[in-house]
C-alpha cells in the first residue's frame, strides 16, 4: 500500500525542490485515469464544495506554487491532490476534499509531479550582470 502524502508532513519541508520530490508520482504520459468516467471527475470540480475548499487553499498556500514564498502563480493556478484520486474516491472518500491532502500549483507543476520531469519546473532566476545583454 502507498503511504499517504499529507500537508502536514508536507510543510516541514522548506525548498521547492524537496516540496516537489516529496510530490512526485513518475507516472507516464497515457496512464489511465478517469476514462469513461470523467463525467464524475468533471462534476466533482464544479461542485460548490470543490470551489470553497479550492479557496481556502489558494488562501492558505498564499498563492505560492508548492505554498513557497517567491514562487507566486499569476495564472492557471491549480489545486493538487496530493494523492491521487480514483473513480472510487469521488464515490466514496472524504478525504478528496480535505485540505490536508491538497496545494496549490501551477500548470506546469502540476504536470512535472504527475510525471516526474524536473524539467518542466520554472526555474529560478539567474541574477542580472553587467554586459548580460549583449547577443554574442
Amino acid at each position: 500500500m502507498t503511504k499517504l502524502r499529507s500537508y502536514s508532513e508536507f510543510r516541514q519541508t522548506e525548498s521547492f525542490d524537496d516540496r516537489f520530490r516529496y510530490l512526485a508520482l513518475n507516472g507516464i504520459v497515457g496512464a489511465r485515469t478517469f476514462g469513461f468516467d470523467r463525467w464524475m471527475n468533471q462534476r466533482f470540480y464544479t461542485s460548490k464544495e470543490w470551489r470553497q475548499i479550492r479557496s481556502h487553499v489558494i488562501a492558505r498556500d498564499l498563492g505560492c506554487d508548492l505554498g513557497v514564498e517567491g514562487y507566486e502563480i499569476h495564472s492557471r493556478l491549480y489545486i493538487h491532490h496530493m494523492n491521487p484520486m480514483t473513480v472510487a474516491d469521488i464515490r466514496y472518500e472524504d478525504n478528496i476534499l480535505d485540505p490536508e491532502f491538497l496545494i496549490t500549483t501551477t500548470h506546469q507543476t502540476h504536470n512535472a509531479i504527475h510525471y516526474g520531469d524536473e524539467k518542466l519546473l520554472r526555474q529560478p532566476l539567474k541574477p542580472r550582470v553587467p554586459g548580460d545583454t549583449k547577443l554574442w
